[in-house]
C-alpha cells in the first residue's frame, strides 16, 4: 500500500456511514412528500410550507453543530463519537416521522411539523460530523476523490435498498394499510442504519488535526469562514444543485404514477435510476485520474441538465425512453457528487492556509446548510407547484396537472443543473493549487506569498 493510500476496508467503512444516512435521506427525497399528501393526509401546499419553514432553522443548528464538533476533543477524535451518540435517537426520529396519528387535521399538521423538525435536527447532529470526517481521513487529493467515490457508491446502494424495498416493505408490513406499513418500514430502515453507523465508527480513523493549541471563538471561526472565497463558491454550488435534484426527486413518484400512468412500475423506475447512480459514483474516481475533477464536474452536470430538458418531450406512453433518460441523469449526477465532496475537503485545507485556522466542522456544516436550504426550497417549490397546477391526491389528473408534473421532473431541474455547472467558473482549487497548498503544509513557516500563490 502506498504511503498516501488508505485501505479499501476504511473506504468501505466510511461509505457505510452514508449507506446509513441514505436509508433516510433518499426516503425523505423520494417518498416523504408522497407520504404526507397521499397517506398522512396533508395538502400539497401545507407540505411545501412545512419543508421550507423547518429547514430555515438549519441556519442556526448547522453552524452551531459544526462549531461544536470543532471544539470537541476526545480519545476517538472530533467527529467519530457523534456516529455512536446519535445513532439510536436517529432511529426513534425516523419512526416518529413516518407514524400517522388518528388525530384532528390541525393536530396532525402540528405533529408533522414537530416530528419532521426532530428528524432534521438529529440528521444534522449525525450527518455534519460524518461528512466532516471525510475531510480528516486523508489529505491526498486523489485519495479524497477515491474515498468519496466509495462513499457515494455505498450511499447509492443504500438508496437502492430504499427504492427497491420501500414500497414492497410497506405492502408487507401494512397488509393493505399504508399507515402501518410506512411506520414499520422506517423503523426497520432506522435500525439497519444504526448498525451501519456503529460500523463506520469502528472502521475509520481521524488523521488530520488542527494546529496545536488552536483556540476557537465562534466569532473568529465565522470570520475565517467568510474570508474563504472558495467556500462561498462551493456553498452556492451546493444550494443550486440541490434545488434541481430535490425538485426532480420529489415529483418522481407523481411522474411515474400519473404522467406515465404506470404505478406498477414505480419501484422499477426509481430503482433503475439508483443503479445508474451507483455506476456514476464508482466511475468518478477513475475519470479524475485522467481529467481535472473541476472540468469533469462541469461536464457531468451540464450533460445531466441537457438530458433533463430533452426528457420533457418524452410522450406519456414512451416508458422505455423515460427509464433510459432517468438512468442517464442519475448516472451523470452521481459522477459529479463525489467530486463536489472532495472539493469541500480541499476548501478546508485552503482555508487553513489562508487564515491559520482549521475549521473542518464549521465549513462542512456551512456547506450542508446551503445544501439543506436548497433541499428546502426545492421541496417547497415542487409541492407548491403541484398545488398550483391543481394536483388532487389519488385522483385522475387534468392536462394542466400532467404538464406541471412533466415540467417539474424534466425541464425545470435541467435548466438549473446547467446553471450549476457555470458556478464552477469561479472555483480555483485545481490539482496544481492543492499540491502547492500541500507543500506549504510541510513547511514550518507558511508565507502569505506561498498561500496566495496556491490559490491562483
Amino acid at each position: 500500500m502506498k504511503p498516501n493510500n488508505i485501505s479499501i476496508t476504511e473506504k468501505i467503512g466510511y461509505g457505510l456511514g452514508d449507506t446509513a444516512s441514505n436509508l433516510i435521506f433518499q426516503t425523505v427525497m423520494l417518498f416523504l412528500s408522497y407520504f404526507y399528501t397521499d397517506v398522512f393526509g396533508l395538502s400539497a401546499a401545507a407540505v411545501g410550507t412545512m419543508f421550507l419553514v423547518v429547514r430555515l432553522f438549519d441556519g442556526i443548528t448547522d453552524p452551531l453543530m459544526g462549531y461544536l464538533t470543532d471544539k470537541l476533543n476526545s480519545v476517538h477524535g472530533k467527529f467519530r463519537p457523534y456516529l455512536v451518540w446519535m445513532a439510536i435517537p436517529f432511529v426513534i426520529a425516523c419512526w416518529l416521522t413516518f407514524t400517522t396519528p388518528n388525530w384532528l387535521p390541525w393536530q396532525k399538521l402540528v405533529y408533522a411539523y414537530l416530528t419532521y423538525a426532530l428528524l432534521m435536527l438529529i440528521y444534522t447532529a449525525i450527518n455534519i460530523p460524518y461528512c466532516a470526517l471525510g475531510g480528516v481521513i486523508t489529505q491526498d487529493p486523489q485519495q479524497r476523490i477515491s474515498l468519496q467515490s466509495y462513499r457515494f457508491t455505498l450511499a447509492m446502494i443504500g438508496g437502492l435498498l430504499v427504492t427497491s424495498c420501500t414500497l414492497p416493505m410497506v405492502e408487507f408490513f401494512g397488509a393493505g394499510e399504508p399507515k402501518q406499513g410506512y411506520q414499520l418500514t422506517m423503523l426497520t430502515m432506522g435500525l439497519i442504519g444504526c448498525l451501519l453507523f456503529f460500523a463506520c465508527f469502528k472502521l475509520t480513523r481521524e488523521r488530520i488535526h488542527p494546529p496545536r493549541n488552536q483556540q476557537l471563538k465562534l466569532s473568529q471561526s465565522l470570520g475565517a469562514l467568510w474570508r474563504n472565497d472558495q467556500w462561498r463558491v462551493i456553498s452556492i454550488l451546493c444550494f443550486v444543485v440541490l434545488i434541481a435534484m430535490v425538485i426532480r426527486n420529489t415529483v418522481a413518484l407523481y411522474y411515474v404514477n400519473y404522467y406515465l400512468q404506470l404505478p406498477s412500475l414505480a419501484t422499477q423506475f426509481i430503482t433503475l435510476g439508483m443503479i445508474g447512480a451507483i455506476a456514476g459514483s464508482f466511475i468518478a474516481q477513475y475519470l479524475c485520474l485522467r481529467w481535472c475533477k473541476i472540468r469533469c464536474y462541469m461536464i457531468a452536470n451540464a450533460l445531466a441538465g441537457c438530458v433533463c430538458i430533452g426528457s420533457f418531450f418524452i410522450s406519456t406512453n414512451d416508458w422505455v425512453t423515460a427509464i433510459v433518460a432517468h438512468f442517464s441523469v442519475s448516472f451523470l449526477l452521481q459522477v459529479a457528487t463525489p467530486l463536489l465532496w472532495s472539493m469541500m475537503a480541499d476548501v478546508v485545507d485552503y482555508g487553513e492556509y489562508q487564515s491559520g485556522k482549521r475549521i473542518t466542522g464549521l465549513i462542512y456544516s456551512a456547506n450542508l446548510f446551503f445544501l439543506k436550504l436548497g433541499m428546502a426550497i426545492g421541496g417547497a417549490f415542487a409541492a407548491w407547484s403541484l398545488a398550483f397546477v391543481n394536483y388532487q391526491a389519488g385522483q385522475p389528473q387534468s392536462g394542466e396537472t400532467l404538464l406541471g408534473i412533466n415540467l417539474l421532473f424534466t425541464a425545470i431541474p435541467g435548466v438549473i443543473l446547467i446553471a450549476s455547472a457555470a458556478v464552477l467558473i469561479f472555483y480555483r482549487l485545481d490539482r496544481s493549487a492543492m499540491e502547492n497548498i500541500k507543500l506549504a503544509a510541510k513547511q514550518s513557516n507558511v508565507s502569505p506569498e506561498l498561500t496566495n500563490t496556491a490559490a491562483q
